[in-house]
């Protein structure tokens, strides 16, 4: 299963992302969370402490890693880099544990669609490609309102690409951005999850006004997410209600990934 989470910023998509990791993990499988957005914060979202977090350095900052793989400092421009280097290391190497879950922070390519043509972001486009493409546990990535992490090479590999929004036509208007963009790049299986969610009213609005999604279920807006983001916990831990909403909206996932796993008759 490999699945990218995106959204406006401030929706919940942490929420979802780390919540999700905690219960794929709970249920004894092998976890990789891929911290790729530029907020940072999925690693307290899933349980690590700050202790745990300051041992972890994003990959697009590591200079000495990036001119190893790709013959090429990170910065310089005009000269000639291996545009696949190895990076079927760096995972295990790079990663920290906790709760089950193995997190990753990515760091960011600096220019959207195929990113920046420097040698960091041919170093994280290999290794993203490697990560959906050749790995075998649930691999979750956390992302930014966009693709800039993804192409064309692994949109076959994206079980399913969850776009959060809120109910708000900003938040509506931004689902509808990445709609495009995924579809440019050739992602299939592109869902919606309503957060923040009072009452029916707003399930009603979500769904009326995002008709090229499926929706996978809601989130009831709660005081104890909140809570848990302003002491650094895991809503995993802290907020019961959204975690049995979020485990709903993981069913639904899992269906869906065992219908397309069914031998066509």
């Amino acid at each position: 299963m490999k699945l990218a989470v995106s959204g406006k910023g401030g929706v919940g998509k942490t929420t979802l992302s780390s919540t999700l990791a905690r219960l794929y993990a709970a249920e004894g499988r092998t976890v990789l969370a891929i911290e790729a957005n530029p907020d940072a914060n999925l690693g307290a979202a899933i349980g690590f402490s700050a202790e745990d977090l300051r041992k972890v350095r994003p990959i697009a900052e590591m200079s000495e890693l990036i001119e190893e793989r790709t013959g090429m400092k990170p910065g310089t421009t005009g000269g000639v880099f291996r545009i696949n280097p190895k990076v079927d290391d760096i995972p295990d190497r790079f990663s920290i544990s906790k709760n089950g879950v193995k997190l990753l922070v990515m760091g960011t390519v600096k220019q959207g669609g195929g990113g920046c043509l420097c040698a960091e972001g041919a170093l994280i486009r290999s290794l993203v490609s490697h990560l959906l493409v050749s790995r075998t546990e649930v691999v979750i990535m956390d992302m930014d309102a966009g693709v800039e992490h993804l192409g064309r090479a692994t949109a076959d590999s994206v079980d399913a690409f969850i776009v959060v929004v809120e109910p708000g036509r900003r938040s509506i208007q931004t689902a509808e951005t990445i709609l495009a963009l995924t579809r440019d790049i050739g992602i299939k299986r592109c869902y919606a999850v309503g957060n923040k969610i009072h009452n029916e009213s707003d399930k009603k609005f979500i769904v009326d006004n995002l008709p090229d999604f499926e929706v996978l279920g809601f989130i009831s807006y709660s005081p104890q997410i909140i809570e848990a983001d302003l002491k650094g916990r895991s809503p995993y831990d802290t907020a019961p209600q959204a975690v049995q909403e979020i485990e709903e909206i993981k069913k639904r996932l899992d269906e869906a990934y065992e219908a397309r796993q069914q031998p066509k008759s």
